[in-house]
């Protein structure tokens, strides 16, 4: 019987056999798949979903700049996180934040204002820190590095103003350039799901939802049946495909009936993921379906008027479409003057940048 381990291997787990003894039967004294853990790397990204997504391509850094770091993640969402490029990832509860206030890491990353995860990161065993932390009660920048991304987040002006994406803001607080890389994302075409979509056509995705936080983003249904009028008159070889999750439905219900484009209902999260991956193009609003898409490397019409445009990288894969009215409502929930902006976005104008990408 072996009495000898090393901890200190990434594919060492402890409380199971680990994934090189299960397929060859390696023992640690001398196993050749053993690989010390090079730094032990912890983020802590909660949310919303699509944030979560976004935040990926800090792995992408921290893998290329670290090999054999081991990386565990905090967050509410765990089953969106890709499980092959990230080695730990926890849902944000009782155990998980008592492991990492007992665990020793060599970098803790906190990308969120919650003042929890503020506390747990100043309370952290770890040799550097980045990102927001609790002082004097209140989220603050840990240091310099995060000052900017917190004060676009404190100040409308300085926002307003701001010319970085949210990719180059995250790597700034790191300490990083963000240099093209990529979002990760499990397109689940393992799990068996089965889509009846025509062969020979391309997909185009219409995500008609927008969240119910900032409805300020939300396009008429009306408009919606007008562009995919317009899509159905112009392009022959589209197969147009509504997305959306439950809050969705019965807008999409209404939209196929009047219109005749497709809509197969909404899924789970994984679901959702597999559907998006079978389009060619996708149309949406700034929602985790916007994220989702640029995950999974998709071609893309985005739809924005509350938000700074520079905020988001499209990875060369589509454009930012905004209103022919300027909007008054920046990160507003309500519009000012009482009908929203998106009413001054003309469905064909969304169907020239289609044809663009198409």
């Amino acid at each position: 019987m072996s009495k000898h381990y090393k901890a200190d291997c990434l594919h060492f787990k402890g409380h199971i056999p680990c994934t090189p003894h299960k397929q060859h039967g390696y023992h640690c004294e001398d196993c050749v798949a053993y690989a010390p853990v090079s730094k032990r790397i912890l983020i802590i990204k909660l949310g919303a979903i699509g944030d979560v997504i976004r935040t990926t391509p800090l792995v992408v850094k921290y893998k290329k700049l670290y090999p054999n770091c081991k990386i565990t993640w905090l967050t509410w969402t765990p089953d969106i996180l890709p499980a092959k490029e990230i080695d730990e990832i926890l849902k944000w509860d009782m155990n998980s934040v008592l492991y990492a206030q007992q665990g020793t890491w060599d970098i803790a990353i906190n990308l969120d204002k919650e003042k929890e995860a503020g506390a747990l990161l100043k309370v952290l065993d770890a040799k550097e820190k980045y990102g927001y932390v609790l002082k004097d009660n209140e989220i603050q920048p840990a240091n310099d590095l995060a000052l900017h991304k917190f004060s676009t987040g404190m100040f409308d002006d300085v926002s307003k103003a701001n010319t970085k994406s949210y990719l180059q803001e995250i790597f700034e607080i790191c300490g990083f350039e963000h240099n093209g890389e990529p979002y990760l994302m499990d397109t689940h075409s393992d799990k068996g799901y089965k889509w009846n979509l025509p062969e020979g056509k391309k997909v185009i995705g219409l995500n008609t939802g927008c969240g119910g936080r900032w409805t300020t983003r939300l396009w008429s249904i009306d408009k919606w049946v007008e562009l995919v009028n317009l899509i159905h008159q112009e392009n022959p070889n589209a197969y147009v495909l509504l997305l959306g999750g439950e809050a969705e439905d019965e807008r999409n219900k209404e939209i196929r009936d009047r219109t005749g484009a497709a809509y197969l209902g909404y899924f789970s999260l994984a679901e959702f993921i597999n559907l998006v991956d079978q389009c060619h193009l996708v149309v949406t609003q700034v929602t985790m379906g916007m994220h989702i898409t640029l995950a999974l490397g998709k071609k893309i019409v985005l739809m924005n008027n509350i938000f700074n445009s520079h905020e988001f990288d499209l990875f060369g894969k589509g454009e930012i479409v905004s209103p022919n009215k300027e909007c008054k409502c920046f990160y507003r929930g309500s519009c000012l003057d009482g009908t929203s902006c998106m009413e001054e976005l003309p469905a064909s104008k969304i169907l020239t940048a289609i044809n663009r990408h198409f």
